[in-house]
This record gives C-alpha cells, structure tokens and sequence, in this order.
C-alpha cells in the first residue's frame, strides 16, 4: 500500500472523529482498511514463511514446510 493511501485512511479517521463521515466517505475508508489489512497479512505471512527454526538437533525446519494444507 502506498503513502497515499496511509494518508487517506488517516485523514479519513481524523474526520470521522471530528465531524462525521458521509455515506461514500464511510464506504471508502472500509474499503481502505479492508485494503490495508490484505497487504499487512501478506506481507506478515510471507516474513514468517522465511523463518527458519532450528532444532534442538541442530536441523534446520523451514517454517513454510510446517504450515497445514488447505
């Protein structure tokens, strides 16, 4: 997500605490967050599949290899 758009989120929430939102600017600001929250988890998941653990052996269990099947 870009700087743009942080700065929309967060212009919009400043707004809604200062005086209300109006229906359209309420839709965009869900449909902001709904975007922000897509990228926060992808970018939070692909940073735990690079994650190695090592074992009390001294092997090394990729994380990526531990996640369940869907």
């Amino acid at each position: 997500m870009d700087q743009e758009r942080l700065d929309r989120i967060n212009a919009l929430a400043r707004k809604a605490k200062s005086v209300g939102l109006t229906e359209e600017e309420t839709a965009e600001q869900k449909a902001l967050r709904r975007e922000y929250l897509r990228d926060f988890r992808e970018t939070l998941r692909g940073q735990i599949e690079n994650i190695t653990i090592v074992e009390p052996d001294g092997s090394l269990t990729p994380v990526k290899s531990l996640r369940k099947k869907k």
